[in-house]
């Protein structure tokens, strides 16, 4: 069953400092990489920014185009490839969430499911260019260095911050997060991560010391829904990865997310979806 699944790229196996950054053009070894990896999840942040040329990339079912200055970025576990490169060259840089301020991480998974690129002006991308030059000169230091990780990391914050102001832009999302906003924030990313083995509100709330009234109130009153519909919805969108992705069938996908009865996921996808898990397969596999 395995060999059916998602392949997931781990920052760690590559990187020893959370942060790997790579240029890409259509003749470089990284491009040949990218081919071979097809559709995948990472446990890491990417972040892509086009310096010339046209690429476009497929993230969670929708296609993303990004042309010159485009800026653009995947989050953690979003199933992801890339449908074609015409001639495009710029950098891809993959970043450790937990280098990643809170704040941040906010507004960038706010916006996960419905992100488009951000278009630089001719400054901007000239701005971003440079800094990415940069880190790189020092990222292929001697890392033996003292200061070879600060330095590092300290560029990819000045990177981060600078991103992020673009993609707030408009948004106007505070970088100072409450209490209820960083439970209800560190809720639904372990419901990310932990969705295929843990479904239960109980547990959820036990592993962020509060209890579970209080965690449904509070994810509620920041987020509209309860506790519940995130995890539903999450068991369903990996359902959905899968079913594009992969090869399993109903009861393969209904067992590897907990299920021991097909009938009851199937019910449960159909509830959420309004189509049976074999007609969604149908239709965006045609």
């Amino acid at each position: 069953m395995s060999t059916k699944d998602i392949p997931v790229h781990k920052l760690e196996v590559s990187s020893a400092i959370g942060v790997e950054l790579q240029y890409f053009d259509r003749d470089s070894s990284s491009d040949d990489k990218m081919d071979a990896m097809g559709a995948h999840r990472d446990d890491h942040y990417l972040f892509f920014l086009v310096e010339h040329g046209q690429a476009s990339i497929q993230v969670e079912f929708k296609e993303r185009q990004c042309r010159k200055g485009s800026l653009y970025y995947v989050s953690p576990s979003q199933v992801h490839h890339r449908i074609s490169n015409k001639k495009a060259r710029g950098w891809i840089l993959a970043v450790d969430p937990s280098l990643i301020p809170l704040s941040y991480r906010d507004i960038f998974d706010k916006l996960s499911f419905h992100q488009d690129p951000y278009l630089l002006t001719p400054v901007q991308l000239a701005q971003w260019s440079s800094i990415l030059q940069v880190l790189n000169v020092k990222y292929q230091d001697d890392p033996d260095d003292p200061f070879y990780i600060p330095v590092v990391h300290a560029l990819v914050q000045s990177f981060l911050a600078m991103t992020t102001q673009c993609f707030n832009t408009g948004l106007g999302i505070s970088l100072k997060l409450s209490r209820p906003v960083e439970i209800s924030q560190q809720f639904k990313r372990l419901v990310i991560e932990n969705i295929r083995t843990v479904k239960s509100p109980s547990v959820y709330a036990d592993r962020l010391n509060v209890s579970e009234s209080y965690l449904n109130e509070v994810v509620k009153k920041v987020t509209g829904f309860p506790v519940s519909f995130w995890i539903q919805q999450e068991i369903v969108l990996e359902a959905k990865r899968l079913l594009y992705h992969g090869q399993m069938d109903i009861k393969e996908i209904a067992a590897l997310l907990g299920y021991e009865d097909a009938s009851y996921f199937s019910r449960l996808f159909k509830k959420v979806t309004g189509m049976p898990a074999i007609a969604f397969r149908d239709k965006y596999r045609k």
